[in-house]
């Protein structure tokens, strides 16, 4: 599943939408509700806010359009509610930016590689957004997405990839199935385990296993991808509220909610609300059970699970007009082996085979 991260990879709204300094994860917790479960799989995706923005004005939703004269003006949909909304819909409107992630993804396997990705394989894959937008970049890339939430793959295949091309369709699977134990699921050229969650293995062994048979599924060239979020800000018990919008421009908010946190085990407890403008909601829509891992620690189980070239992609600074840091991120994610004591931050980890 996937949880809220700050600084949203897409904002809906150029003019309306505000990012939230909270993050947004993308595993469930063990003991979740909805897409993504405890074990090895999980579903939906969120990623945590941190104080600087990702991406900007990815996925902004224009207005209806108006038909001329003579001709009947376009129906307005209905006002969202609690009773209406769908949340797998509100989270894909809300947490994830598939383009801005597809586009670091890409590029980033053809800087190393010098070639393109073809094979993808999304763990937690929930509703497979991740792997349908994959498919849509060339005519050559196939993608395969493990969960263990078959509700959330169902929804995934009847939304998801059912509004592919007809002759698009067959490159997508979304098979139920413990990212622990992929089966044939391999020959990736690249493995993601994004929205954090990869973090609901909370012991080192389990998450030292999890990267081995990762490592095990990739091709010969592979690269297992990864985000991250941390900070102080992380730790803290907080709810952040951001106003966006839906596919069809319907108003909601979002609230990410980092309900709890025990700083001697690491554990946390998150939650996604989702509110409506008639004064309706839903509570605990997603939730999540998470071990809050540094850095270095994920660095460290990496090497030792067997990855080469473990690498940092940390976030630029924006800028202002006279060159100054504005306190927000720019969206470019570039390896570094330095990072800045940010309160909330975001970044990518590639690992090599």
């Amino acid at each position: 599943v996937d949880a809220p991260r700050e600084p949203d990879l897409c904002a809906l709204s150029e003019t309306e939408l505000t990012h939230a300094p909270a993050p947004q994860p993308a595993a469930p917790s063990a003991v979740q509700t909805g897409p993504a479960a405890a074990s090895a799989a999980a579903g939906v995706e969120a990623k945590p806010a941190s104080n600087k923005p990702a991406h900007a004005g990815l996925g902004v939703l224009a207005a209806a359009k108006k038909g001329g004269k003579g001709k009947k003006k376009s129906e307005k949909p209905d006002r969202l509610t609690a009773a209406t909304a769908d949340r797998h819909r509100l989270y894909e409107a809300a947490v994830q930016c598939v383009e801005a992630e597809i586009d670091f993804i890409d590029q980033t396997f053809r800087t190393i590689r010098g070639r393109d990705a073809l094979l993808l394989r999304e763990d937690f894959c929930g509703t497979g957004n991740t792997s349908c937008e994959w498919v849509k970049r060339r005519a050559t890339n196939r993608a395969v997405g493990l969960d263990i939430d078959e509700p959330t793959l169902q929804w995934g295949r009847d939304n998801n990839i059912a509004a592919l091309p007809e002759d698009r369709r067959g490159d997508v699977t979304l098979i139920n199935r413990d990212v622990l134990t992929p089966g044939d699921a391999t020959g990736a050229d690249c493995i993601l385990a994004m929205n954090f969650s990869y973090w609901l293995f909370q012991k080192r062994s389990e998450m030292i296993a999890y990267f081995k048979t990762v490592l095990e599924s990739l091709g010969d060239e592979g690269v297992f991808f990864l985000d991250h979020y941390g900070g102080s800000e992380s730790m803290a018990e907080t709810t952040d509220v951001r106003k966006c919008r839906d596919h069809l421009g319907r108003k909601f908010s979002y609230e990410w909610v980092q309900h709890s946190f025990n700083p001697i085990t690491g554990e946390m407890h998150c939650r996604i609300h989702f509110t409506f403008t008639d004064g309706t909601r839903i509570d605990d829509a997603f939730t999540y059970t998470w071990r809050l891992w540094t850095l270095p620690e994920i660095q460290e189980m990496l090497s030792e699970a067997g990855f080469k070239n473990v690498t940092v992609h940390w976030e630029g600074d924006e800028l202002d007009d006279d060159g100054e840091p504005t306190g927000e991120g720019n969206g470019e994610f570039t390896p570094s082996t330095k990072g800045t004591a940010d309160p909330a931050f975001i970044s990518y980890i590639t690992a090599e085979r």
